[in-house]
């Protein structure tokens, strides 16, 4: 069970690396932040490759790469806005919609069709994001719904998990032509590169903030590089999907610390309706098995 208690630690890392962004998106940027998470992702990360054996890159590996970053790059970014704009307990729930995004991504991309199972885990993503809203039934029977497209922060959490569907099959093939510790340092370092520039054009104004607060996003990329660590660890004793699914949890932990350190309100229908949704990820992982 050393793998469950890995995935575990991943998803509560993942949640109090969002409860993070919130507090520091108060002090930095987006672009700041994001380039700053996924700098000192990879440079905490790259000690590992005196560890690991450096594996000989395949021919799509370096296709992949730019196409996943370059998304990835754009999802951080949108990602980031979504929180600072929106409460954190509406935001990553509804990013738990990237598996339903897959069941149409997958097939186009690398050729991965879903079964009946799978269509019951999107149903559970479904009613789960109507529960996210259930507050606004007085308003009507589709209001829940309609409340997910008209706040801004859902819509983008909404775009992000479009992305991120995308992203998870380039960083598959991306693994396969390469390994994943290899990938999630060239990927991380990737995205930190890209968005370099549009920190020098849209953050200029509010790099001197480093030099004061600049150790906080050092902590950023530590908390980060620990769960990615913890990941990729529990990714090599069990199935990968096994731990995808459970680290999908990190949406319930963000609901509670949204409640106890951010003061938001609402957490009874959130973490039913997010409860359910992370229910509708595990049916739909097991579907893939």
């Amino acid at each position: 069970m050393l793998w469950f208690l890995l995935a575990i630690s991943v998803a509560f890392l993942q949640s109090v690396k969002d409860v993070y962004n919130k507090t520091q998106l108060q002090n930095f940027d987006e672009y700041i932040i994001g380039c700053s998470l996924t700098f000192f992702t990879a440079l905490f990360l790259s000690p590992l490759l005196f560890f690991i054996e450096i594996p000989q890159v395949g021919k799509k590996f370096w296709l992949a790469l730019l196409l996943s970053g370059c998304l990835n790059a754009i999802a951080f970014t949108i990602y980031l806005r979504a929180i600072k704009i929106s409460d954190l307990s509406i935001i990553a729930p509804i990013t738990t919609f990237t598996p339903l995004f897959l069941l149409i991504t997958s097939p186009l991309i690398v050729g991965e069709f879903p079964n009946p199972i799978g269509v019951i885990g999107v149903l559970f993503i479904v009613i789960g994001s109507y529960l996210l809203n259930i507050k606004e039934k007085h308003r009507g029977y589709l209001a829940p719904f309609q409340a997910i497209f008209t706040d801004k922060g859902s819509r983008l959490a909404l775009l992000v998990a479009f992305i991120w569907s995308l992203t998870s099959n380039f960083d598959k093939v991306g693994v396969q032509n390469s390994s994943p510790f290899f990938w999630g340092i060239s990927i991380f370092f990737t995205i930190s590169v890209l968005l370099l520039p549009m920190v020098l054009q849209k953050s200029r104004r509010s790099l001197y903030k480093l030099k004061v607060g600049g150790w906080k996003l050092v902590v950023y990329g530590i908390i980060n590089s620990v769960a990615m660590g913890c990941q990729m660890v529990a990714i090599n004793l069990t199935l990968v999907a096994y731990v995808i699914a459970v680290k999908r949890t990190s949406a319930l932990f963000s609901v509670v610390l949204g409640k106890v350190v951010l003061q938001e309100e609402g957490i009874k229908e959130r973490f039913l309706g997010s409860g359910i949704m992370v229910l509708g990820v595990f049916i739909i992982t097991l579907s893939q098995l």
